[in-house]
């Protein structure tokens, strides 16, 4: 009995109809929808705790703002003006202090400026009669708006105060035009210009003394994420560059996009401009009370996303289609290694020295990095064959030796390895030979297509020095990042002199790990540091123009 129940069913099952699966499909997806939001929010929390903080903080706002329609002898004295302190409490609030001051105080300047400006005008047309009162009315709006919204265009007045000129001309109108035909203007400009106040008084109250949130914060967490994302990114290409292991999966666009130098470096200029503009509108709330250097941050922000630019190079050799065989790369892997860690660790170092607030170690640029670059140098030199070419056009046979001396199987390389490719014009005229005949006459589309590109790579590798030049393209970038590294090390101090930072603390541990001294370095630079007094010095700039 049970058997046949189990194959009524499965036959029921089988003579569902495309429309009854589909309509089963949708109600397993309304019963996972409960769980997949509560997942999404659980994850949107756990992310930054301090959105249900700000979250609790609005709500809060919202409750106080509602009291004043609530409460009835409080209503009585406001009115109907009472719905603008809850506007000013949704629209002005943000997560950051710093945007909170300055909706807030664009807000108050504006309403403030448009309300006399619009009792001046009303005096005026008082002075006329009815028809000329309409006629001044009319020209000063026309006239007022259009200044105002040509203002807006003006750089500094739209990155600084755009808010402030808006609630100006908004304001504006409504007092002027309403004057017409309300003769208690000024009694409900005053009521509206109260309750304003009172709604940006709680708005400053809680995002300033209940749990506030600073942007100067955020933008000083952010560049030392960024440091540590770039010296992550730097040390796994080099890793990746002279890993051993065959990839197994491709890695699509999407997952490129995902790396971390990508979404904290790459992209983060307009994110550091807004929290460095938010951050200038902040008092002074640590201590000592010195002045927050957002100028400054902006500044080693830019000078890490040229930094970033040499590590997407890096990247890119990766992915290009010629590739150096892997033990070709095994010659340079050490020294290369060597020198990528080294300036990983000078970025770390950075990013420490940031985040604790003091001077980085007079030693960031140690002899370490100077001895990977020598040995880098060392080794190149060491490969004359491969780097300078032979006496006659024939190409080097380096890569032959190298992949028969490791035994290399194909098709463990990504790319197109040219120890693989025939690299002498002799490869041509043997696959015209092999092309000619019965092909020649079915010529087709598809067939040029293939064409073209097997050309292109059969030229490109008959060049005389197509062999060096995947690798030189790898060692040239990791030499210009150890370049851009002095560049980084420049602005880190330079944001240390500015922010007042403490000085750096080498703390001496005895034998018996008890006692402890501490020894402060005073940093004084009176030159540039250079790390690159070695044949390997380029002289281009290090930077192009953002």
């Amino acid at each position: 009995m049970g058997i046949a129940i189990m194959t009524g069913t499965g036959v029921s099952d089988m003579k569902r109809t495309p429309e009854e699966n589909k309509k089963k499909t949708q109600m397993e997806k309304l019963k996972e929808l409960p769980s997949l939001v509560w997942r999404r929010i659980w994850e949107v929390g756990r992310q930054d705790p301090r959105r249900m903080i700000h979250s609790v903080k609005v709500g809060l706002s919202l409750t106080l703002v509602s009291l004043l329609y609530l409460l009835q002898p409080v209503f009585n004295g406001i009115g109907q003006n009472a719905i603008w302190a809850l506007m000013t409490v949704v629209v002005v609030l943000e997560f950051t202090a710093g945007a909170t001051l300055c909706k807030g105080l664009n807000r108050g300047l504006g309403t403030m400026l448009a309300g006399s400006l619009a009792f001046f005008i009303e005096f005026i047309a008082n002075r006329s009669g009815q028809v000329f009162r309409a006629i001044f009315i009319g020209v000063a709006v026309f006239l007022i708006g259009t200044a105002t919204t040509y203002i807006r265009f003006i750089p500094y007045i739209k990155k600084n105060y755009d808010y402030g000129v808006v609630i100006f001309l908004l304001t504006f109108n409504l007092i002027t035009v309403s004057s017409y035909r309300i003769e208690n203007v000024l009694k409900i400009a005053h009521e509206r210009f109260y309750t304003i106040a009172i709604g940006c008084g709680i708005c400053l109250f809680m995002s300033l003394l209940v749990f506030p949130i600073w942007a100067g914060e955020d933008l000083h967490n952010s560049t030392v994420s960024k440091l540590e994302g770039l010296a992550k990114s730097i040390q796994a290409c080099v890793n990746e560059y002279f890993d051993d292991e065959p990839e197994e999966t491709e890695v699509t666009d999407e997952k490129s996009s995902e790396d971390p130098i990508y979404n904290a470096v790459m992209d983060s200029k307009y994110a550091d401009e807004t929290l460095a503009l938010y951050a200038s509108w902040e008092p002074r709330h640590s201590w000592p009370c010195y002045k927050f250097p957002w100028q400054q941050y902006v500044k080693l922000g830019g000078v890490l996303r040229h930094f970033g630019y040499t590590i997407v190079a890096l990247h890119g050799c990766l992915r290009t289609e010629i590739q150096t065989p892997k033990s070709v790369r095994a010659m340079f892997k050490d020294p290369c290694t060597q020198l990528a860690g080294e300036v990983s660790k000078g970025l770390m170092d950075l990013a420490n020295s940031i985040r604790h607030r003091r001077h980085c170690s007079p030693e960031i640029l140690s002899d370490h990095l100077h001895q990977a670059l020598q040995d880098l140098d060392t080794a190149l030199k060491s490969q004359p064959k491969l780097f300078l070419g032979s006496n006659n056009n024939n190409t080097a046979n380096l890569y032959t030796l190298a992949a028969a001396a490791a035994g290399q199987k194909p098709g463990r390389e990504c790319g197109v390895s040219l120890s693989r490719v025939k690299t002498d014009t002799s490869a041509l005229l043997e696959w015209k030979s092999k092309r000619g005949g019965d092909q020649q006459q079915c010529y087709s589309k598809e067939a040029g297509k293939m064409l073209r590109p097997t050309l292109s790579k059969m030229a490109i590798t008959s060049l005389e020095f197509a062999e060096a030049l995947p690798f030189a393209a790898f060692a040239s970038m990791l030499v210009e990042a150890v370049a851009r590294l002095d560049l980084v090390i420049e602005e880190v101090e330079e944001l240390g002199r500015i922010a007042h930072f403490k000085e750096f603390i080498v703390e001496e541990v005895d034998g018996r790990g008890h006692d402890k001294q501490d020894v402060v370095i005073s940093m004084t630079c009176n030159e540039r540091p250079s790390c690159l007094q070695n044949p390997l010095q380029n002289h281009l700039p290090s930077h192009g123009p953002d």
